[in-house]
């Protein structure tokens, strides 16, 4: 599994709007990530599913380690600012 434990990592799947919006704003910033796809990492669905209550929803997305399901750009840029200055924001 891709999850970086002091950095950003977004788990998204294909033909997710609300994937492709959180990662189109977040293309906008400075902030430095990892984009795992859960289809293709099982592993990676397994922590969503972990952490989304057994479901597979996305974008969930790790700063620092510390999970955040469907979170908006403002919310990202919070944790990142607050957890992980280091992946810029």
């Amino acid at each position: 599994m891709a999850e970086d434990r002091s950095g950003v990592v977004v788990y998204w799947r294909p033909g997710c709007p609300y994937c492709m919006k959180l990662r189109l704003q977040l293309r906008f910033t400075k902030v430095r990530r990892t984009e795992v796809n859960i289809w293709r990492d099982p592993e990676a669905a397994a922590f969503v599913r972990s952490v989304a209550d057994g479901n597979e929803t996305v974008p969930t997305v790790t700063v620092a380690g510390k999970a955040m399901v469907n979170p908006s750009r403002r919310q990202v840029l919070e944790a990142v600012q607050a957890l992980a200055p280091h992946a810029g924001a």
